[in-house]
């Protein structure tokens, strides 16, 4: 899947998102129009081989990463970058 060319503010914005554990991939495919497999290819594109290994590691099968797998929906920490 193509990712488009983003700004490098945003895409900065997009890898501190997809790293943080409780925010959804929903939330960076609703601010950015990003999908989850282009957030996996700018975190993969972005980050030292290693560190994208242990992400990757991290966030694979997370509940909190993928809102459909979440029990909660309010009353959680969310930036005010942040639109969902």
């Amino acid at each position: 899947m193509r990712v488009p060319e983003l700004e490098p503010d945003i895409i900065d914005r997009v890898v501190e998102m997809a790293w943080e554990d409780r925010t959804p991939f929903e939330a960076i495919e609703e601010q950015f129009g990003l999908q989850e497999k282009q957030v996996i290819e700018i975190m993969r594109r972005e980050m030292k081989a290693s560190s994208f290994r242990m992400w990757r590691e991290r966030v694979t099968g997370r509940k909190t990463k993928h809102l459909q797998k979440r029990k909660f929906f309010s009353g959680r920490f969310k930036s005010d970058n942040q639109k969902t």
